[in-house]
C-alpha cells in the first residue's frame, strides 16, 4: 500500500502523540511506584491553611453562583474570539468584520433575551422587588 503525501504529513503528529502518551504513562507509573505509599490519618482530612477543619465541607451552593460562572465562561470565550479576530483583522477584511459583527449581535441579543426573561434578577434587590424580603 503506497504512502500518500497526506499520510507523510501526519507522521510528526503521530510521533508527538506517542511521545506525549508515553511520557504521561511513565510519569503516572513513576508516581505510583516511587511514591511513599504511607497511609496516615492526616492525609484523609482536608487542608485548611493549617487549621483543623470544622463542620462539613458539603454545602449547597446557591443557583446564582452557577449563573455567574456560566456568564463568565460565555463572555470569557467571547473575549477570546474577539481578541483573535482583533489580532488578524487586517487579513480578514470586510468578511471578517461582518462575521464578528454578527457574532457580537447574536451574543447581545441573547443577553437582552436573558435580561427580559429575568435571568439576571437575583440577590437581595430582586427579592425586595418580588416581595420576598428576608429579615
Amino acid at each position: 500500500m503506497p504512502v500518500t503525501a497526506q499520510q507523510v504529513e501526519l507522521i510528526p503528529l503521530a510521533i508527538y502523540t506517542a511521545i506525549a502518551v508515553g511520557l504521561i504513562g511513565a510519569l503516572l507509573l513513576a508516581a505510583r511506584y516511587l511514591g511513599s505509599g504511607k497511609d496516615a490519618a492526616d492525609k484523609k482530612i482536608p487542608f485548611e491553611s493549617g487549621m483543623i477543619p470544622t463542620g462539613s465541607a458539603r454545602h449547597a451552593s446557591q443557583v446564582p453562583f452557577y449563573l455567574i460562572a456560566i456568564f463568565f465562561i460565555v463572555f470569557d470565550v467571547e473575549g477570546a474570539f474577539i481578541l483573535t479576530w482583533a489580532t488578524s483583522w487586517d487579513l480578514l477584511g470586510i468578511p471578517g468584520l461582518v462575521h464578528i459583527t454578527v457574532f457580537i449581535t447574536v451574543l447581545l441579543l441573547g443577553l437582552v433575551w436573558l435580561w427580559m426573561k429575568g435571568g439576571l434578577d437575583w440577590g437581595p434587590s430582586a427579592m425586595r422587588v418580588r416581595g420576598k424580603e428576608q429579615p
